[in-house]
């Protein structure tokens, strides 16, 4: 069975499960997902499986991806493309197709997505510093002081300062598949997962 499936973030609501208690839900367009390619470790070194996940237009189809799905027997253009780690990669196909009966409910899984960009962020919103004085005459509310050091005369590489936030792959463990509909292909995972809606998320299962 397929350790993992791609889906899209739909978005977040919430459920009443059996003892009343209402639980917030992250709803996930899972699959279908298509066998692209199926590594050995006779071939490649490895065991894994090739997925592709959602549609495309032709024109966005390069030559080295055309050769590779027509390769797989595939006749329409997928999207994304990730692969999973298998202990035993001969029980795959390359064109077979997995949906999102590969998840039962109550299962653990770990969710992985690029989380919402927020720009150039300052140490106060980026690192949650608590920043000066807002009164008394302080020059020097939310700007970060001097942290260089003396005898290097420099900035140590890692230091925490202003710059680039989110936009980063997030993987958020401890979830747990609170439901699953295999007629409209979604799964429901309690609590929230990394990204904005209606981009790509990667579910696996824990072993």
């Amino acid at each position: 069975m397929l350790p993992g499936i791609l889906g899209t973030k739909i978005g977040m609501t919430h459920i009443f499960n059996e003892e009343g208690a209402m639980v917030p839900v992250t709803v996930i367009q899972a699959g279908p997902v298509v066998v692209t390619q199926v590594k050995t470790p006779e071939t490649d070194g490895y065991s894994a499986v090739q997925v592709g996940f959602g549609e495309q237009s032709e024109k966005h189809l390069t030559f080295p991806k055309f050769g590779h799905l027509k390769k797989a027997g595939l006749t329409k253009n997928v999207r994304h493309m990730r692969e999973f780690r298998v202990e035993d990669a001969t029980q795959f196909q390359p064109g077979q197709e997995f949906l999102c009966d590969v998840f039962e409910t109550g299962q653990s899984i770990t969710v992985t997505g690029t989380s919402k960009g927020r720009g150039f962020a300052g140490g106060v919103k980026r690192y949650h510093f608590k920043g000066q004085h807002m009164t008394h005459g302080y020059m020097t509310h939310r700007r970060p002081l001097s942290n260089g050091a003396t005898g290097p005369q420099r900035v140590f590489k890692g230091s925490r300062r202003p710059g680039h936030m989110g936009d980063e792959t997030v993987t958020q463990a401890g979830l747990k598949v609170v439901g699953v509909d295999v007629e409209r292909n979604l799964i429901l995972v309690d609590g929230s997962v990394p990204g904005a809606n209606g981009s790509l998320v990667t579910i696996k299962k824990v072993k």
